[in-house]
């Protein structure tokens, strides 16, 4: 097994996985902490490092409201552990891999985690990259930052760093992506065939990096998980990027919040006083997520989508039955095929499989089929949560995780099934017909 390894940086060492055909190498950096002078800028360089670097344990969370502290329903579903590791030193990836040899050449899944650009982190346990690597690839998933942190603009920003003035977060995952491209044969994969994908805000992401033309040379597919959303009416919300100048007046009013003067003086303060003084700010203001900088990212992503403006690369894509239900209607099945059906007009041939995931949720807490829930299935992680699946539950984790992982290996989801049987055909979008799996 390939217990261990080196990348561009130094040596590392994995451990085997409860599989130990998979090796898993945990809290990898792949750029330079964000702290000091590099807060508010975008992902430095990684410094090399001396001997051999134990890859065993999942870096820092990414600075935020403290998880695991209330009894809400993704406090009992996943944020169960409210002493985890936190710090603004975040960016670590992960990497799961069952190749034996660097030159297997595995193909690569990309992970991006949701939480609204506020919340959310690597260790996770429904993000566990085991049993999608047992079917031959290779699973990274990215920290980036978030809140604050990760998405604040402002005037002395942009002066400093008008080439990245804002979208912090997402420079931290696009550092990632290419950190992966340059070092994944290391650990058997292959850079030439990475597929991006991510859930929710994860999923906005990936919209946004399919969107970006320099990004266009290291990405072969996209799953975009509950990440196509679009909110009705005219009001601000965080996945409606605004403009870099109206984010830097927001920024500038935080820094007055702050009590700094300056971007030096607001450099100076305690990661967790900034937290909680956005904590506080927000109940006033917007939120502050991805925005339109100008320089990598210059529109409205799922627009730019739906115009054909990205890669010309397959997507998967689709929603749970229950999420974000305004008026009666489900918000994220509405842009699903709002979005797919425009792209189909301008005449890409390029494939995109939809579905809808609709199984009984089971609990004494009732909870539909909420915003979020498939991801213990599309992992086929729910053997870890709390919920008391049962047979069908697991053989329909099975089978998602199937193809999920046949669309990272070929680009397309449809593969037989563990015992070689042919599971139901997954049809691609076409014409008028959107031809969206039911998994359930």
């Amino acid at each position: 097994m390939l217990r261990e390894t080196k990348v561009k940086n130094g040596r590392l060492r994995g451990l085997p996985g409860n599989d130990p055909r998979v090796t898993v190498y945990k809290g990898v950096p792949f750029a330079a902490p964000p702290t000091g002078k590099n807060r508010w800028r975008a992902p430095q360089p990684c410094e090399d490092w001396e001997g051999v670097k134990e890859a065993y344990n999942f870096g820092p969370i990414s600075v935020q409201d403290k998880p695991g502290v209330g009894d809400d329903l993704y406090c009992r579903e996943w944020h169960v552990d409210k002493d985890i590791p936190m710090s603004e030193d975040c960016l670590y990836l992960n990497i799961w891999t069952s190749a034996n040899s660097t030159d297997e050449k595995l193909p690569v899944f990309f992970w991006i985690f949701g939480g609204g650009f506020q919340w959310g982190y690597t260790a996770e346990m429904e993000f566990n990259g085991e049993r999608l690597a047992r079917r031959g690839i290779v699973v990274v998933s990215v920290g980036y930052r978030l809140a604050a942190l990760g998405f604040l603009a402002h005037p002395e920003i942009t002066k400093e760093s008008p080439d990245a003035p804002a979208n912090f977060g997402l420079l931290d995952q696009r550092a990632g992506l290419k950190w992966v491209y340059e070092n994944i044969a290391a650990f058997g994969g292959n850079p030439e065939n990475i597929t991006i994908g991510g859930q929710s805000a994860g999923g906005g992401s990936v919209l946004d990096h399919i969107t970006d033309p320099d990004n266009y040379g290291m990405l072969k597919g996209a799953v975009i998980l509950s990440g196509m959303i679009r909110f009705p009416g005219e009001g601000d919300d965080i996945l409606k990027p605004i403009t870099l100048e109206k984010a830097e007046k927001g920024g500038s009013a935080f820094f007055d919040f702050l009590g700094a003067g300056s971007l030096e003086d607001a450099r100076k303060l305690d990661a967790f006083y900034i937290r909680d003084k956005y904590a506080e700010w927000v109940k006033d203001h917007p939120r502050v997520a991805p925005i339109i900088d100008g320089v990598r990212y210059k529109g409205n992503a799922l627009e730019l989508f739906e115009q054909d403006k990205k890669a010309d690369i397959p997507v998967i894509t689709g929603y749970t039955a229950d999420e974000f239900n305004v008026g009666g209607e489900n918000i994220v099945k509405r842009s699903v095929h709002e979005a797919i059906g425009q792209v189909l007009k301008t005449g890409s041939r390029q494939k995109y499989f939809l579905y809808e995931f609709a199984p009984d949720i089971p609990g004494d807490d009732n909870p539909g089929v909420f915003h979020s829930c498939d991801l213990w299935f599309w992992f086929e992680t729910i053997s870890m949560c709390h919920r008391p699946y049962r047979g069908h539950h697991y053989d329909l984790a099975r089978k998602m995780a199937n193809y999920l992982a046949g669309f990272v290996k070929q680009h397309d989801p449809n593969v037989p099934d563990d015992d070689g049987s042919s599971m139901e055909k997954w049809k691609c979008a076409s014409g008028d017909d959107l031809n969206i799996i039911e998994l359930k």
